[in-house]
């Protein structure tokens, strides 16, 4: 399972191949090449367009959306299979407008909507690191194949006009520099709100609730407003700086998912400056729900930790699976030898504390579901961090079926976590099958459907009509 970022990521739409066509041979000086491998790291394009164990940028990965399977595609500088032949122009018009080169709609899974705000020198950095910074490689991929109607492309001039940003941003003066430089990244490079901003009827972001937290496939991107108990209000921007280049604030959040990648192969790799300038943005962005800001425990307090462990002394684990204590006995099984019996981690953080932690005290369970299924990894320069996962992947220490997932779930919320929610096993199943899935595709079949219904009803008035006419006048004249 990858995670969908970028996802969105997801969003619901499919990556697809920059077509071919005519490109104007340049070289660029080595400064601009680097400027452009940062801002193309800070646009975390290797996370979708590298597939494990693949070539960077070559395509590939298959990543879960709420309509299909992406498949991402190769944005190397191969003239054969990648973007080699694309002029500078075209290489814009598919970065900001989601436009290829032949003219075709890109569907918004490829976060151009966010890229838009970027400016032309940016854009024409990039431009210059594709095509001399990034090693082409002649790979072709599986292409993406949504269903009806997601598959009419033309059906995103449509949605383009109505949600497409044409304009690159532009500094508010009454803000300071380093807020202008964060909303610039967060809005722009690192498109945020793609997978923390709530999404409409139409897959369109809702921006009167930006970054007040989403689904993106079987993870939840959090509310990282500056709420103090549904968001991050309560955090510094010395801990926002920390957790975007380690991925962990003790205490608090542990990355994974997508946010884990983003952590890998983008945060922890910008500068300390850009990372401050986004932290202040993000932690200036307004709540969604400012009833809930003023006062309120915050999502990562809980009360004191309890355990069933005790109740199982002197059982065997088929025993223990057959009573009310069956969570337990699962913890005790698979996650007490890292996490520790009282769930409290290892004293250098690296197993961390399952109370006191985001998974487990939000509002939302996706992530603790998610996080059992398809553990954790992510690569920083304090090391590489890594959880098991306990669903059905390759690389699974023990496969825990849905009613055990659930079982273990609901031990760690009622002992550790938010003891208010509840998860079943199709809860669990839900997650399994990469997260909730949209109902674009059937409301889009029946619009399509309701809209050939008036044309014909339409073709039928016009024929129908004048021949009553006709034969009403055949009458008066008779």
């Amino acid at each position: 399972m990858t995670s969908f970022k970028t996802f969105l990521l997801a969003a619901p739409f499919a990556f697809v191949a920059f077509a071919p066509t005519i490109s104007l041979a340049q070289d660029f000086p080595a400064d601009l090449v680097e400027k452009g491998r940062y801002l193309a790291t800070a646009s975390d394009c290797v996370a979708c367009h590298t597939a494990k164990g693949g070539k960077p940028m070559a395509g590939g990965l298959a990543i879960d959306s709420p309509v299909g399977t992406i498949m991402s595609t190769n944005i190397t500088p191969s003239k054969e299979t990648g973007i080699g032949n694309y002029t500078e122009a075209q290489f814009s018009d598919a970065v900001r407008k989601g436009v290829r080169a032949d003219g075709a709609n890109l569907y918004p899974a490829m976060p151009y909507t966010a890229y838009s705000f970027m400016s032309d020198a940016d854009v024409h950095a990039m431009y210059a690191y594709f095509m001399k910074g990034v090693a082409p490689v002649e790979a072709k991929n599986a292409e993406t194949s949504l269903p009806f109607p997601m598959n009419i492309r033309a059906s995103m001039i449509g949605w383009n006009l109505l949600f497409r940003n044409n304009t690159p941003l532009s500094d508010d003066p009454k803000q300071s520099a380093e807020w202008n430089r964060g909303r610039y990244l967060a809005e722009g490079a690192a498109h945020c709100a793609t997978c923390h901003t709530p999404r409409g009827a139409f897959m369109q972001e809702k921006a009167s609730l930006n970054l007040s937290g989403a689904q993106v496939g079987p993870w939840y991107a959090p509310d990282i407003t500056s709420d103090k108990v549904t968001g991050i209000g309560s955090w510094s921007q010395d801990e926002l700086v920390t957790y975007l280049k380690t991925g962990r604030l003790a205490g608090k959040a542990q990355a994974a998912g997508s946010m884990g990648e983003a952590i890998t192969h983008s945060f922890q790799h910008l500068t300390d400056a850009d990372l401050k300038a986004i932290a202040t943005y993000v932690e200036s962005v307004p709540s969604a729900h400012p009833a809930a800001a003023a006062t309120g425990a915050t999502r990562f307090d809980q009360g004191k930790p309890v355990n069933e462990l005790a109740a199982l002394r002197g059982k065997g684990f088929d025993n223990g699976m057959k009573g009310a204590h069956s969570g337990a006995q699962i913890f005790s099984a698979n996650c007490a030898s890292c996490h520790g019996f009282n769930g409290q981690g290892t004293a250098d953080g690296y197993y961390p504390s399952i109370f006191h932690n985001s998974a487990t005290a939000g509002s939302n369970a996706s992530n603790l579901i998610a996080t059992i299924l398809y553990g954790v990894e992510r690569e920083t320069e304090s090391g590489h961090v890594f959880m098991p996962p306990f669903g059905d992947q390759p690389n699974a220490l023990t496969q825990l079926d849905n009613v055990e997932v659930a079982s273990l779930a609901n031990y760690i919320l009622k002992d550790y976590g938010n003891s208010k929610l509840t998860v079943t096993a199709h809860d669990v199943g839900v997650i399994r099958e990469g997260g909730p899935k949209s109902d674009i595709v059937t409301l889009a079949r029946i619009g399509m459907g309701a809209g050939a219904l008036v044309v014909l009803a339409l073709i039928a008035m016009a024929v129908i009509l004048p021949r009553r006419g006709r034969a009403g006048a055949d009458k008066a004249n008779a």
